[in-house]
């Protein structure tokens, strides 16, 4: 191992202040920490391009900890740079309300790219950073002019390779040549319950370059081979790049080093002084050694240096091409050209039905001009989920390519949606199947707690799909997704509202949002007798009326909608008075004011009947203890579309039934 004292000072500062952080919350991880420490230290001195001062710098390099459970590795090198976390935070590591949680949550004011944790997640959402930085870098460079050129670096461990989500995101960056990407693997050879050998044998470095990836391996204490590695991958921009760094948990420790004792749980007090005393550390706890900081706060100045070189070049840019800046600065801002809403469609009745799914699909190409930074793909679905964009070349293809092809991987998509998401620049869409968001819902998860800019557009959403049966007929999926924190579930009764979900999504940037779409034709409401589409963005509204106060209220979403009309207007035949409360997104329609919610759904009218091809147990809180629900709580079927729903009860008929049933109560 070569290095200077002041390095080995450097390097034993990020592993006693992990290891002091870990054992004063008496929880976390300092094995990770204390053994990555070498490598993590030569890639933030020697090649991380940040501005402590100003991490929101646009054309910062991007480091994420896909190992999260090593936190407070970020953190302490994090604070020893300069940025926003100070030692007290450091020392409150895992308590309520501090900036250092137990895995790291996105805080870019703190330095903090991405939430990790969920091992995998942090690998794939550093592909689709790279993609990012691919299609910006296209879209806005010009010769003499890189505004953008950023590198994703990133730490990843044994468990984030055996997750199946870093497999077909590794996968993906080698097809599209992600030079960009160069992840630090950490070869420790042991997860929690034990040696690696236990579960993974395989060899990684062939399995890498098979995926044709750029592959190395050091001594992961070897600073200087590991600055090599590092400058080697750099150079490398037509493949993705790994440096396999064989590592040891708990470095110093005499005796937990190389054992699962130091992956999960604090060092203990007594192990703790006795690895100080075999680094030659002083026992104080949290001691920062004045040189050490000093050093690390070097990135301060050059971080300074640097953006100020790269507003340099921008003032001169944006002088030689005033249209891509002011365009820069759009996105930058989070705003949309003048104009582009008047590009949405308007569909009539004597057009004839469309699925939403088709609707949603000529949403996209009437808005694609107008929206450069709006991109995405499909999971291999797209001329089932209408999602490609007609008039523009394919991504990692010819230049400016905007339709991603992610193959039949799922997992990866919602993860990389998320890392082209957080360049706060795009707004990337990724479709597939409602049934198959089982498979990115971890991904989902992260963009929720994110609260991301990313739209899902999931099709089939229902028994509707029809022959394809169970396997492939959504049950309790929209209920799951409802049940989300920070998610937004739009659901539109016919291609109109499609049009106003897509304005939904696209002008509200603080979280996902996910369009949940048929498959089978809807008629296009006439909006001369019901309400108009608008109302959709208000969540629930009321489409179709009674005279006075309701007898009963019917409420329903999406393709259901239409039936649920037939069956009030065959109620009102009858004198009785039926509201239809068209529940588009529950979520929007809590946002709404009380007493908005309260002349939609009159607490005094409890008579409540709700319908939807779906679980039925999310609308029990809008139906009430005397209300009820036509849904489906057991799997379904593999028949024609039209035999299931008559099957299953969704016709005008059971609907009047059931009302009348309630009523007579």
């Amino acid at each position: 191992m070569k290095h200077t004292d002041l390095d080995q000072l450097c390097i034993n500062t990020i592993r006693m202040l992990s290891a002091d952080a870990v054992q004063q919350a008496n929880s976390g991880h300092p094995g990770m920490p204390m053994g990555d420490a070498a490598m993590a230290y030569v890639l933030w001195t020697k090649f991380l391009r940040h501005n402590p001062k100003n991490p929101h710098w646009q054309n910062r390099d991007r480091f994420v900890l896909s190992a999260g459970h090593g936190s407070m590795l970020l953190y302490s090198l994090l604070h020893l740079t300069g940025h926003n976390l100070s030692l007290d935070d450091i020392e409150n590591f895992r308590q309520w309300g501090s900036k250092t949680p137990g895995h790291p949550e996105i805080c870019l004011d703190c330095g903090i790219e991405t939430t990790t944790g969920p091992l995998g997640q942090g690998f794939a959402t550093g592909v689709g950073m790279a993609m990012a930085e691919k299609y910006l870098a296209e879209m806005f460079n010009r010769p003499g002019f890189p505004v953008v050129d950023y590198t994703i670096y990133g730490i990843v461990s044994d468990g984030d390779l055996m997750e199946g989500v870093s497999a077909e995101a590794a996968s993906l960056a080698g097809h599209l040549k992600l030079g960009k990407i160069v992840y630090l693997y950490s070869d420790n050879k042991i997860s929690i319950e034990g040696s690696t050998d236990l579960a993974f044998t395989e060899d990684v470095a062939k399995r890498f370059a098979a995926l044709n990836w750029h592959v190395q391996r050091v001594e992961g204490n070897d600073l200087k081979a590991i600055e090599r590695a590092i400058a080697a991958a750099k150079k490398e921009r037509s493949q993705p790049s790994i440096i396999i760094a064989r590592t040891h948990i708990g470095f110093g420790s005499p005796h937990k080093q190389d054992t699962a004792d130091a992956h999960g749980s604090p060092l203990g007090e007594e192990e703790l002084k006795l690895t100080k005393q075999n680094l030659g550390w002083p026992l104080k706890k949290f001691y920062i050694p004045a040189p050490a900081l000093r050093h690390m706060r070097k990135a301060v100045l050059q971080g300074k240096k640097l953006e100020q070189a790269w507003l340099s070049q921008f003032r001169r840019y944006a002088k030689r091409y005033p249209e891509q800046a002011k365009s820069w600065n759009e996105r930058l801002a989070g705003t949309h050209p003048d104009g582009w809403e008047k590009l949405l469609p308007v569909f009539k009745p004597e057009d004839g039905a469309v699925a939403t799914r088709s609707a949603s699909g000529k949403v996209l190409n009437a808005i694609a001009e107008k929206l450069p930074h709006l991109i995405g793909g499909s999971a291999d679905l797209a001329p089932s989920n209408n999602t490609y964009l007609k008039k523009y070349p394919d991504f990692g293809g010819t230049k400016r390519g905007r339709n991603i092809h992610f193959g039949v991987r799922e997992h990866a998509m919602g993860a990389i949606l998320n890392g082209m998401a957080l360049s706060r620049m795009l707004i990337p869409y990724g479709g597939t199947f409602l049934v198959f968001s089982d498979y990115m819902r971890p991904a989902i998860r992260l963009a929720a707690l994110m609260e991301t800019h990313v739209v899902y557009v999931f099709t089939h959403d229902s028994i509707g799909l029809g022959e394809d049966g169970p396997t492939h007929q959504p049950i309790g999926h929209l209920s799951s997704l409802r049940a989300m924190p920070h998610l937004y579930v739009i659901r539109p009764a016919d291609a109109n509202e499609t049009a106003v979900a897509w304005k939904i999504a696209l002008t509200d940037p603080k979280r996902p949002h996910a369009l949940v779409l048929s498959r089978q034709n809807l008629p296009v409401l006439d909006r001369s007798r019901y309400a108009p589409a608008d109302g959709a963005e208000k969540g629930g509204y009321i489409l179709l009326d009674c005279k006075g106060t309701p007898d009963i209220i019917l409420l329903s979403s999406g393709a259901e909608v239409h039936i649920t009309l037939a069956a009030a207007e065959e109620l009102h035949k009858t004198g009785v008075r039926a509201r239809i409360v068209n529940m588009v997104s529950f979520e929007l329609f809590e946002q709404q004011p009380t007493a908005y919610r309260d002349r939609v759904l009159p607490l005094k009218v409890e008579k409540r009947l709700a319908v939807e091809a779906a679980a039925s147990q999310s609308w029990y809180r809008y139906v009430g203890l005397r209300g009820s629900v036509i849904g489906i709580d057991r799997f379904g079927a593999s028949a024609p579309a039209k035999v299931l729903f008559e099957k299953f009860g969704f016709t005008r008929d059971n609907i009047v039934a059931q009302a009348r049933k309630m009523l007579k109560k």
